[in-house]
């Protein structure tokens, strides 16, 4: 790695680094090394980790009316893999990725990969620097996100979440189509699915037509990578 892809990083991360070769290995990946062990596929794991600790501890200062089920939500919405390359393609460590000479030829590398090296470069930071460096780091980009996801509703209301992403995304509203009912009239269930510029997810099924709804709105945007169910950047 040269010295100029080194000091942007130090500059975009806040920090410079005792151990040059923990920057170098956490902005490594598997396509160029030799072994999946000399990438930063283990500084990842490390890093999605500390990351959903950050992630929580800032909801937890940050709302401290919030009750645990709100909070896992916000952290939800807030921290998915969508955002977590967001976060590194807005840092501009996306650009820093060394890869190997075939991923070099795509016109533009995968999301996932900038997910991935903000997870990385967060453990390469802990590592040298402590959680002190990493909270100086990514405090500022984590806060907005998560106002962000608190001042729309996202806790509270996955159709209006949907909503708005369709509207500023797409410029179409999402349809609510129903696809099957059961029961009798006094307890009927509803089995709704959500359709979107041309593309039909999956149903969801509701004990009343707006829990279907709901539901159906959180399937999508899981589907649509805009909501995570698991810890940190993880995928479900």
């Amino acid at each position: 790695m040269n010295d100029e892809i080194r000091t942007k990083a130090q500059k975009i991360l806040g920090h410079q680094f005792r151990d040059r070769g923990l920057l170098d290995l956490a902005l490594r990946h598997a396509s160029i090394s030799d072994s999946r062990l000399d990438s930063n596929e283990r500084l990842e794991f490390l890093g999605d980790a500390i990351l959903g600790m950050i992630v929580c501890e800032r909801i937890f200062v940050k709302y401290p009316h919030y009750l645990e089920g709100e909070m896992t939500k916000i952290k939800s919405l807030a921290v998915s893999r969508k955002i977590c390359a967001q976060i590194a393609i807005e840092t501009g460590l996306d650009q820093l990725i060394v890869v190997g000479k075939g991923m070099k030829t795509q016109v533009s590398l995968p999301s996932s990969l900038a997910a991935a090296v903000l997870e990385s470069v967060i453990a390469a930071l802990y590592i040298d620097g402590e959680m002190d460096a990493v909270r100086a780091f990514l405090v500022p980009l984590l806060d907005p996100k998560l106002e962000e996801a608190v001042e729309s509703g996202h806790q509270h209301n996955f159709k209006s979440v949907l909503q708005q992403h369709a509207q500023k995304a797409l410029g179409v509203s999402p349809t609510y189509r129903i696809v099957a009912e059961k029961g009798p009239d006094h307890a009927k269930e509803f089995q709704i699915a959500v359709e979107l510029d041309g593309t039909r997810y999956d149903p969801c099924w509701g004990q009343s037509k707006k829990a279907a709804e709901q539901a159906a709105a959180m399937c999508a945007l899981q589907a649509m990578g805009l909501v995570e169910l698991e810890d940190g950047c993880e995928q479900g």
